[in-house]
């Protein structure tokens, strides 16, 4: 299998555009945000910008994409409206990318802002039961994930057991819904390079004992993205601030076993690193000459 790999992009011109810039970039997924990732704003979806971005991705094997959700929406926030207004915005996103079959949708588990983690989690397995209430028969035809988080401040999804502690709060909320399927789980993860690094997990010297941990925490099944950002901090600084590939404190050397380790390699990778396209553009290829062969 070919490396999936691409990284954000300005959602300002469409679809096809996002798709055709990847393509140009030498990538063949992307990320964008569903709307202003400090508002609430979205653009009217354009059938056929969508439809033209359907066939141009069938045609040069781009995806999948990864829609992320604003940095507003916290499910976990302590006021009702701060909750209500990330009910409503992670359902609109979802209804616009039923549009886009296939897709993911990222979001931040959110802060607790003191309340504590119970409460938090609490919030989150509400709002995803009202996510989940809101799908049409069958389920929605994207696919949510939970990205791993950094743990500064009161965020939530700090640990692999936070995380698999909010899906299973989740899913039991949701497990009796009547419109949805139950052969697969509900929600995924997106790990995120330096999150999880800023968070405590030595991926330099112990990859494979960090993919075991997942693994046996919240279960590789369920990951399903990439976040590939350095970090400008030491592990365990739960800072999460993000540097170019190769130029922090993860290192090159970490990225080479990270895109060709067996339990990863298969899987989209998405940059987020300080770049404009040209720098996207060198760390895309970069990332493609450390790709080894597959056994």
């Amino acid at each position: 299998m070919s490396m999936k790999i691409g990284c954000h992009l300005s959602s300002a011109g469409g679809y096809l555009a996002m798709a055709q810039t990847a393509v140009s970039i030498g990538a063949n997924v992307f990320q964008f945000f569903t709307r202003n990732p400090r508002g609430g704003a979205a653009k009217p979806i354009d059938p056929a910008d969508v439809a033209a971005f359907r066939a141009y991705a069938a045609a040069n094997g781009v995806g999948p994409i990864l829609a992320h959700a604003p940095y507003t929406l916290n499910a976990a926030g302590a006021e009702a409206r701060v909750r209500e207004f990330a009910a409503h915005v992670f359902v609109d996103d979802l209804k616009r990318l039923e549009a886009t079959p296939g897709a993911l949708y990222n979001f931040h588990p959110g802060s607790h802002v003191g309340q504590g983690v119970e409460a938090g989690v609490a919030h989150v397995a509400n709002l995803l039961r009202h996510v989940c209430a809101a799908a049409p028969t069958g389920g929605w035809k994207t696919t949510i994930l939970l990205e791993t988080m950094a743990g500064k401040g009161s965020e939530l999804g700090r640990s692999f057991e936070e995380i698999r502690t909010l899906i299973d709060a989740a899913e039991s909320q949701a497990a009796k819904l009547p419109n949805l399927p139950t052969a697969k789980p509900l929600f995924g993860v997106c790990l995120d390079t330096c999150h999880v690094w800023d968070g405590g997990y030595d991926i330099v010297g112990d990859l494979d004992g960090v993919l075991d941990a997942f693994d046996r925490t919240v279960g590789l099944a369920r990951l399903k993205a990439i976040h590939l950002n350095d970090s400008m901090n030491a592990r365990d600084s739960h800072k999460d601030r993000h540097e170019k590939i190769g130029k922090g404190k993860i290192g090159l050397d970490a990225f080479r076993r990270l895109v060709n380790h067996p339990k990863l390699r298969d899987l989209p990778f998405y940059l987020e690193t300080p770049c404009d396209l040209q720098g996207y553009r060198d760390e895309i290829a970069l990332l493609k000459s450390l790709r080894e062969p597959s056994a």
